[in-house]
């Protein structure tokens, strides 16, 4: 799992969906599987599912038509008996989610929607901007989530202030020590 399918996975289960991540679809005879669904998640509340699949290759838009319409695929036909005993609706929101590419010219891909990760960063720091640490921490199964949290309520002290590089440097003069 690379880490944006982990901060994606960690975004839907902290805003209140059930995830299901990496999983293994499409078992074969032979042994192996047909595919893997990177994330899964639905909420019971509003009755929205979704799949994402993030994604950091940077191959054309032809090589990303066919690998996703496979996922895409694969998921329509898996993603009802992944929630076995739960009355799913019939749509599934499918996300292609890229670091490199843009959705100035595709913004659909093999049935799916184009998304943008600096979009989704984006989000999150809208979210968590203002969250104090000490009243409102992202709870600590959500690492990634939480991290952000942190370089949010420090980011004065690690992005913006003129001594920021004496506040790294003695961070990693800690690191060192330890």
């Amino acid at each position: 799992m690379n880490h944006l399918e982990q901060l994606v996975g960690e975004w839907y289960e902290y805003s209140g969906y059930f995830v299901r991540r990496n999983v293994l679809v499409g078992k074969r005879p032979k042994g192996g599987y047909e595919c893997e669904l990177d994330v899964v998640a639905f909420q019971p509340n509003s009755g929205h599912l979704v799949q994402i699949e993030p994604s950091l290759d940077a191959h054309s838009w032809t090589k990303r038509e066919e690998r996703f319409k496979k996922k895409f695929e694969a998921g329509r036909k898996y993603i009802p008996e992944l929630f076995a005993g739960i009355d799913l609706p019939q749509e599934i929101e499918q996300i292609a989610l890229f670091v490199f590419a843009s959705t100035a010219s595709v913004k659909e891909l093999a049935g799916g929607r184009v998304a943008i990760a600096s979009e989704f960063y984006g989000e999150i720091v809208r979210d968590l901007r203002g969250k104090r640490v000490a009243k409102e921490a992202v709870p600590e199964q959500f690492p990634l989530l939480r991290t952000i949290q942190y370089c949010l309520e420090y980011e004065g002290d690690l992005f913006e202030n003129k001594n920021s590089n004496n506040a790294i440097q003695q961070m990693f003069r800690f690191a060192k020590r330890s």
